[in-house]
């Protein structure tokens, strides 16, 4: 994997965006306000992508407060290239906290499981790595036949602000820019059939979607 400058530059960002935003937040209170988040999340697509006890999930690009904490009863696996600086620097993140989970700490592009999952979760992460086509072709990859990958996206609502920002640092956090119609090719490219794309946040420059994609049982 190639790490470009750009892309290190933007897991600096991340870092430092988690410890500013975190800094004045009871671990308790963010944890309930957090997991209820998920969960609200999880209704709102629950008529594309059902979530049964004893699935097993991933979490791809899961930050310190991924959607691991919403799937106590399900067998997880979570990864991010920052998690040993987050164990390390907040504390607002604790392995030990979450037994049903397996967390490892490496970049998207370079996780290497040992099996295959119901569901692969995406979650405001995709705009976040270094090669987003490759990150595509491996996340398709780790869903078994007929299983779902959830996708959440910022995409870009303008043609030209999306050009911009692709020439200069307009958004340091996100690598990458795109709009809607090209995520959801990044999605029909590898195969996978699109069955919900929904609309969670609106605002000038991005709108926050997540994708519903399923995978072909063959």
């Amino acid at each position: 994997m190639k790490k470009t400058l750009k892309w290190n530059l933007a897991q600096k960002a991340e870092l430092a965006w988690w410890q500013r935003y975190l800094k004045n937040k009871e671990v308790g209170a963010y944890h309930d306000w957090k997991r209820g988040y998920w969960q609200d999340l999880l209704a709102k697509i629950s008529d594309a992508c059902e979530v049964a006890d004893g699935m097993e999930v991933l979490d791809a690009g899961c930050g310190p407060a991924g959607i691991f904490m919403a799937l106590s009863n399900c067998s997880v696996d979570a990864m991010d290239p920052l998690l040993d600086q987050y164990a390390d620097e907040l504390d607002h993140f604790n392995k030990a906290d979450h037994p049903n989970v397996r967390f490892f700490h490496s970049p998207l592009e370079m996780y290497e499981p040992d099996r295959q999952y119901d569901i692969v979760f995406c979650m405001n992460a995709i705009n976040h790595v270094s090669d987003i086509r490759l990150s595509y072709d491996r996340l398709v990859s780790w869903v078994k036949p007929g299983g779902k990958l959830i996708v959440s996206i910022d995409a870009h609502n303008h043609s030209f602000f999306k050009h911009l920002f692709r020439l200069i640092p307009g958004d340091i956090l996100h690598p990458h820019q795109f709009d809607l119609k090209e995520y959801g090719y990044f999605l029909s490219d590898r195969g996978m059939i699109l069955v919900k794309s929904l609309r969670l946040k609106h605002e000038f420059f991005f709108d926050h979607f997540v994708q519903v994609a399923v995978r072909d049982q063959k």
